[in-house]
């Protein structure tokens, strides 16, 4: 199993646990991100992703998208997509 850097966490909003993720890379709905950085390290599979609260499949390089987190994130934290 491998990781690639795909992104960086820029907000966070906590009452609904969302992560904003600054994409370098590609994402789909269905892949299984890391998130890690100097508070949290965290493996999920993302379910869902909205730019500008509308659903989306797949954020392309220089999206910003949401996305529904498992864990506290930071802005700086890092996204890995996991390579299976």
């Amino acid at each position: 199993m491998t990781e690639q850097e795909i992104g960086v966490i820029t907000h966070y909003y906590g009452k609904v646990s969302v992560g904003i993720i600054e994409l370098k890379e590609p994402l789909k709905v269905g892949d299984t991100i890391r998130i890690k950085g100097a508070h949290e390290d965290f493996t999920q599979t993302v379910e869902s992703m909205q730019v500008e609260h509308e659903d989306i499949k797949e954020g392309k390089q220089g999206d910003e998208v949401g996305v529904k987190v498992a864990g506290r994130v930071y802005p700086s934290d890092k996204v890995f997509k996991v390579i299976e």
